[in-house]
């Protein structure tokens, strides 16, 4: 019996293990295409971050005719000779978009738009003509450039991947702080002294070795999907540099990855379409679901600070209802003729007020707030006279202070200028009842 059912164990072990396409081949596109989608993230977040995304499909699609030209030249198939001349290309392209900027009044979304749609059409052009018209060289497989072949992918593509890779990373982590600068305040970097156009330079460079290193494998058409979507998704989950880059690198060999293993499993599913569609599915997850970004959250903590908001009005008016001290219990009748709230709205506050411990209810439609709920009451209400003081006495600087409201005022402004307000409460006669005075106020 133990014998069969170890027979059994070892023929699911092995049914398991001939299900996935794990080859040497598998392996080693798997390798390579990984390694490109970690460098491709890491390099690329930069470029989301300088805004500059679309400069990486300016270089992919400008790198086409600098293929073929290398082709026409040698006569014949040549990796090494073919990824100089679609680097050489690449470089052009990004440098005619330069020109455009400075030399005219094209913005540069429209200067990439023509360099991407005037390179990739004469590199079609010139793949087309070598299809046709020449007989010497190897000219087969020359227009799997435009989409890729990722499974031509052969060991010694994975080594040069991976030594662009670990180049890519080494100038990333010597040069952090230089490019953390140049990305998100270059005027700063000028201002001290820095070589801010070389190093954004250097940034452009890594993108486009790293473009040419993924021609083979993506193609020109798909390789700025690479380039653009680690970074961005990214960016959903931190605001931190370090853990961008970190994640961006983590996408991009997850992506290239995964979208290997499900090329291999249906193999009517071409590579390279197929990584960027894995690619679109983790900015969609990362989109919906980040913890403070994603859009759930950002709606979860939108309909949380609506609810906050309305339960602070419903507090100080039931403070202003009662602060006279000439009564204790207000009614919902009291609390509708000041509320906009619907009466089934005002309830469900009322309830929500009652359940923090700040209103009681001691019969139906009556109300009266707890010894917490004035104090509470009366801090937002001390917040919001000091706010609506600000603004009148200091109209010329309010729009400095867009974003102050009742729970900032404390935080964001000086000690000397709440007491100077808190001051003109006092004066004014319009200081909380039974809200002890602040020293500045007493003063």
């Amino acid at each position: 019996m133990r014998c069969e059912r170890n027979n059994e164990a070892n023929d699911r072990d092995r049914s398991i293990m001939n299900s996935l396409p794990l080859t040497y081949n598998t392996l080693i596109v798997l390798t390579g295409t990984s390694l490109l989608g970690a460098c491709a993230g890491l390099v690329g977040s930069y470029a989301v971050l300088r805004r500059r995304a679309l400069v990486g499909d300016a270089i992919s699609h400008a790198a086409l005719p600098g293929l073929c030209l290398s082709f026409l030249v040698l006569g014949h198939r040549s990796l090494p000779a073919m990824l100089c001349g679609a680097f050489a290309s690449g470089v052009l392209g990004v440098g005619v978009v330069a020109f455009l900027r400075w030399a005219t009044r094209i913005k540069e979304d429209a200067a990439i738009g023509i360099v991407l749609s005037t390179f990739f059409g004469a590199g079609y052009v010139l793949s087309q003509l070598i299809q046709q018209h020449v007989t010497s060289g190897s000219k087969a497989g020359l227009d799997s450039y435009i989409l890729g072949k990722t499974a031509g992918m052969i060991y010694s593509d994975v080594v040069l991947i991976g030594g662009v890779a670990a180049l890519c990373l080494l100038i990333v982590v010597v040069l952090y702080k230089e490019f953390k600068v140049v990305s998100f305040d270059p005027g700063f970097a000028r201002v001290q002294g820095w070589p801010a156009t070389l190093m954004d330079l250097l940034l452009m460079t890594l993108v486009a070795v790293t473009v040419v290193i993924g021609l083979p494998a993506v193609g020109v058409v798909l390789m700025s999907a690479l380039l653009i979507i680690p970074g961005a998704a990214a960016r959903f989950w931190t605001d931190r540099l370090g853990k961008l880059l970190g994640l961006s690198a983590l996408f991009g060999g997850v992506i290239g990855g995964v979208g290997t293993l499900m090329s291999a499993q249906f193999s009517w599913s071409p590579a390279g379409p197929v990584i960027v569609l894995v690619g679109t599915g983790v900015f969609l997850v990362s989109m919906l679901v980040a913890p403070s970004r994603g859009a759930v959250a950002r709606f979860v903590g939108h309909y949380r600070f609506r609810q906050q908001v309305r339960q602070q009005n419903m507090l100080r008016l039931a403070y202003q209802l009662t602060e006279d001290d000439s009564r204790e219990v207000f009614t919902l009748t009291d609390i509708m003729r000041h509320s906009s709230e619907p009466v089934d709205a005002a309830r469900q506050i009322l309830s929500q007020l009652g359940g923090l411990n700040w209103i009681t209810s001691p019969k139906v439609d009556n109300y009266r707030l707890t010894d917490a709920g004035r104090r509470r009451a009366a801090e937002l209400e001390r917040g919001f006279r000091l706010w609506e003081t600000f603004l009148t006495e200091h109209a010329d600087l309010a729009g400095s202070y867009l974003d102050l409201d009742a729970e900032s005022v404390d935080r964001v402004l000086s000690p000397q200028m709440v007491a100077e307000l808190e001051q003109l409460l006092q004066a004014r006669g319009r200081w909380p009842r039974g809200l002890a005075h602040s020293s500045g106020a007493a003063s």
